[in-house]
């Protein structure tokens, strides 16, 4: 896809390389031809200063439509890589994004474009190993449904309005309480609900950031937040985050060439290694997030599934640069799509104004039923009973994926996931989304490796979700294919 082809008469008249565009593929022409323009850019095929070829003249010779290169042109120049002069048309603008192999440019999306709606839609027959979610009956659905069921009992007058723009203020009271015994010091006017965490995301990145800014996110991560960073025109850019947690020399030398706006990482259980910061890693992010002078968002949905006394960099920080995301999908139900916000108080005053312009309130009745759930007194005790069970999940998983000769990445400290593979695979003929496409025609929602990276991945591995792992129709087809 990102080859250009070399064929007879591949080359327009103008001398403008043809694409290799696959037709075939489901949308997509967009992001196939900004990423091969940014490869050709990256590796100085491309020099800065070479004037593309006009939006007609590249929908000709490729076979696109001109809204198809206006909008690929567009993308390119929020990416810093084209500039736009006013009557002369558009120019290389520099290599160093696109030459830097950690970038988005160089993930592959066919594995994101083909798993994304059934790994998120929960209506898919197939078994969702991959998926983030967990069956209802370890959430504790009839503590669930007994919080929607008080939740409908709305007041009447409350049917009137649109709800408070910060969102229901006893669940941000709750919040804050709970918060400031556990972990922080923090007000009731420094919580804002969301749409859930990446609704968070959404408003973080509208409200601090700019087309053509450096974000930093972990690699491997979260992929929704890598695809919302390239949606708001900014580059991500990947440290590397493993076994040991970042790499914070990689994370020094990369903050002072690019001057990124904000970090997001995943302080405990990361998504998808399920690993912890030590406290040591945290101080020095921490120091490094001033010293450089970038936002830290510290996504902490995983943080009731987690030992007590893990790393916070909030609690460190007390939100003077951190950004505190929680969310209740992992311990209620990602169905009720509630997320918080917990921020410095002129901060949380701008996240509010942009919350409003997007969307005005979030929904009260959904925010009721997290509260009625969260302090209802049985939570406690089911989120016990929750981490107690992903433990006894998360060690049979391992132990049954042993058996298809697949390795853990690295040790999960707790939690939802396991991600393991077969270290020793490096051919191209073998990777995760040929083994992902016929996971889906057995009936398996598998996530690959490249569904969380920025670079190319070296092996083969997957998110496995411990709560689907030990099945028989699983063991079968990993035996089925396991390497020899």
């Amino acid at each position: 896809m990102h080859n250009v082809k070399q064929d007879e008469g591949a080359a327009s008249a103008s001398g403008w390389p043809v694409l290799d565009i696959d037709r075939q593929k489901k949308g997509g022409l967009v992001e196939q031809i900004v990423i091969a323009i940014s490869v050709m850019v990256g590796s100085r095929a491309l020099r800065i200063g070479t004037r593309m070829p006009s939006v007609r003249q590249f929908a000709r010779c490729n076979g696109v439509s001109t809204f198809t290169v206006v909008e690929s042109y567009d993308r390119l120049v929020n990416l810093g890589l084209l500039s736009s002069r006013r009557g002369s048309g558009y120019f290389v603008a520099r290599h160093d994004i696109a030459a830097s192999p950690q970038l988005a440019v160089h993930a592959s999306p066919s594995a994101i474009d083909a798993l994304t709606p059934d790994l998120y839609s929960g209506v898919s027959d197939a078994l969702p190993v991959g998926a983030g979610w967990l069956p209802p009956e370890m959430y504790g659905e009839a503590t669930v449904l007994d919080a929607v069921r008080q939740a409908m009992r709305i007041p009447a007058s409350r049917l009137r309005g649109y709800g408070h723009p910060l969102g229901f203020p006893s669940l941000r009271q709750h919040l804050a309480t709970s918060l400031s015994e556990e972990l922080f010091q923090v007000e009731q006017d420094q919580v804002l609900l969301t749409h859930g965490a990446t609704h968070a995301f959404d408003l973080i990145l509208r409200s601090l950031t700019k087309p053509g800014d450096t974000v930093l996110v972990e690699d491997p991560g979260y992929s929704n937040l890598q695809s919302l960073i390239r949606h708001h025109g900014c580059i991500p850019v990947g440290v590397n985050r493993g076994e040991t947690g970042l790499d914070l020399d990689a994370l020094a030398a990369e903050a002072a060439r690019s001057q990124p706006k904000l970090m997001f990482v995943n302080t405990v259980l990361q998504n998808p290694l399920g690993t912890s910061l030590s406290q040591a890693q945290t101080h020095r992010l921490l120091a490094l997030a001033e010293q450089f002078d970038f936002w830290l968002v510290e996504d902490d949905i995983y943080r009731e599934l987690a030992a007590r006394g893990e790393a916070s960099l909030a609690a460190m920080d007390g939100l003077r640069r951190v950004i505190r995301v929680g969310s209740f999908s992992k311990t209620l139900s990602p169905v009720l799509r509630v997320g918080s916000i917990c921020a410095s108080p002129s901060l949380v005053a701008e996240l509010v104004r942009v919350k409003m312009l997007a969307g005005l309130t979030t929904s009260e009745i959904n925010e009721r039923a997290v509260y009625h759930a969260i302090s209802a007194r049985p939570y406690k005790r089911m989120v016990e009973r929750l981490v107690a069970q992903l433990d006894a999940a998360r060690e049979r998983s391992i132990d049954c994926l042993a058996q298809a000769g697949m390795a853990p990445v690295a040790r999960p400290r707790g939690g939802m996931f396991v991600s393991a593979g077969w270290p020793d695979i490096q051919t191209p003929e073998w990777n995760g989304k040929i083994v992902a496409d016929m996971a889906l025609k057995a009936g398996i929602l598998l996530s690959p490796n490249e569904f969380f990276m920025l670079r190319a991945p070296e092996t083969v591995w997957f998110r496995f979700n411990v709560a689907y792992t030990d099945t028989p129709v699983l063991h079968t087809f990993l035996q089925s294919i396991r390497p020899r």
